[in-house]
């Protein structure tokens, strides 16, 4: 499996911004990297999803217009640039990679990763 290496969290006021970053081991030029969230007590949340091929790009209704995901091919790297946080974006966010499928239909389920970084905590207040 690939492994993920998380970095970019913290504690910020609301409206404030935080940028997450995701160092996969290796490169699989056939998958997606994504961004979820998880609350104690709830399910895993998709957040966002990049192609590591192409330029599909999928965002949780949630974050959109506020978050952003990006990749550098070079460095195996994924990133979540998070703005105008608000307290209900506080969460522990987790990188996934090395994904079974691709598309709409998905990207945002966590069982279409096969590997995951330790989480990164978001503290918004």
């Amino acid at each position: 499996h690939v492994q993920l290496v998380e970095s970019g969290g913290g504690s910020v006021q609301a409206g404030g911004s935080l940028r997450l970053s995701c160092t996969a081991s290796t490169f699989y030029s056939r998958s997606y990297m994504a961004w979820f969230r998880q609350v104690v007590g709830k399910e895993r949340e998709g957040i966002a999803a990049i192609s590591m091929y192409d330029d599909a790009i999928f965002y949780n209704d949630s974050v959109k217009g506020r978050f952003t995901i990006s990749r550098d091919n070079t460095k195996n790297s994924a990133y979540l640039q998070m703005n105008n946080l608000q307290p209900e974006d506080s969460a522990m966010y987790y990188c996934a990679a090395d994904s079974r499928y691709g598309g709409e239909r998905y990207w945002s389920l966590a069982s279409t990763y096969r590997s995951w970084g330790q989480g990164t905590q978001v503290t918004v207040s």
